[in-house]
């Protein structure tokens, strides 16, 4: 008999192991499966016999492809509200999850996007396959990286999370372990014996390893990456200070994948873009997770009131045809101010996340860096 349940748990052992069950939509996160992946984490906390915490997903297609993106769609097309309530409970779930004081391990196998990576790439160990598929591609809908990405992407090496930031590109397991977005790689056929293996608490380490040592010896090398190979122009490219001289500096590079990086670009959400490059870059001075996660609930408040997420959403997931019509329409019509909006406190009868010790802190150095372009 089919299990309809969302969220699926099971204990093996000292293993809490908790499944994402949504096969047909990717495993892509509802509130529902956010409360209850909360739930089952505060129980395991507090449980003594749980020494460990295993999250997969159902299916072979991947861990998670993200929030629900149609009913958040449909909520801002209503003005609603229910979606900020979900980003609430979803960032305070990513905070949990980088904090949990017992080893959590997290099977990126597949496609990993968005809030997929909130749920698995704060985790203590975090483990990809040859099949991992690991993104945050917002700028394409019109949105800015949520769920700690931009914290987890201003800590890439060089520009890279920049360049990640930016493009939504998805990068494979050696190239997730370079970014700092995954520890390990483990061939995908080795994850039900690794699984079994974490229930058992033994492994190739031999009886009563730690979590992390069974984790170890199930560890190979993963495929080649391409980013380490193509650092220098990443990393020359996307120091500039704006979006435009990004581009620039990617069309005169000389390097053709730079220049093909430059047209996909422009395709993307010109607001998307400036509003990502300065979240990244102020992520980067921001103290901790709580911070970003603040910082980062009052842009994506702004950003779902904006109408290039549904016009996004509409162009690159409803219809299809991959024709959205942004607004503003171009990089040099954003103005300055309206970028800085995003980071301003939010208004009246909005409530902040405020899971720092402080308020968020907004502030950064004059000049086109804070503007994001």
């Amino acid at each position: 008999m089919n299990d309809d349940r969302p969220v699926l748990l099971e204990t093996r052992g000292t293993c809490m192991h908790l499944t994402l069950n949504r096969p047909k939509a990717l495993n892509a996160l509802s509130h529902t499966m956010v409360r209850l992946l909360d739930e089952a984490l505060a129980r395991a906390e507090q449980d003594e016999a749980i020494e460990s915490v295993l999250l997969s997903g159902a299916g072979e297609r991947g861990l998670c492809a993200g929030g629900d993106i149609r009913a958040l769609h449909d909520d801002a097309r209503a003005s609603g509200r229910a979606s900020l309530e979900f980003w609430r409970d979803e960032y305070r779930l990513n905070a949990r999850i980088a904090r949990f004081p017992k080893p959590y391990v997290a099977l990126m196998d597949g496609i990993v996007m968005g809030g997929g990576v909130g749920v698995s790439a704060h985790a203590g160990i975090r483990v990809v396959t040859e099949r991992s598929r690991v993104a945050m591609p917002e700028t394409a809908i019109g949105f800015v990286p949520d769920v700690g990405g931009t914290g987890l992407l201003a800590a890439a090496p060089g520009e890279l999370g920049t360049h990640l930031a930016l493009t939504g590109r998805s990068v494979g397991a050696a190239d997730a372990i370079l970014c700092g977005l995954a520890d390990h790689h483990v061939p995908a056929r080795l994850l039900p014996a690794l699984t079994e293996a974490l229930g058992r608490q033994t492994g190739p380490a031999g009886p009563g390893a730690s979590v992390a040592d069974i984790v170890q010896g199930f560890a190979t090398d993963p495929p080649a990456g391409e980013l380490a190979a193509q650092r220098d122009w990443i990393d020359d490219c996307y120091a500039a200070d704006t979006v435009e001289d990004i581009i620039r500096k990617l069309r005169a590079s000389g390097v053709p994948a730079a220049r093909t990086v430059a047209d996909e670009l422009l395709t993307k959400s010109p607001l998307a873009l400036k509003v990502t490059l300065a979240a990244v870059r102020r992520a980067a001075r921001l103290a901790g997770l709580e911070a970003v996660l603040d910082q980062e609930f009052r842009v994506s408040s702004r950003a779902f009131e904006h109408p290039d997420f549904v016009e996004g959403v509409r162009a690159r997931i409803i219809d299809k045809d991959n024709a959205p019509q942004w607004k503003p329409g171009s990089l040099a019509e954003v103005d300055d101010q309206e970028v800085a909006r995003f980071f301003a406190p939010l208004g009246p009868g909005e409530q902040e996340l405020a899971l720092a010790p402080g308020p968020a802190d907004t502030s950064a150095r004059d000049g086109q860096d804070e503007q994001g372009g």
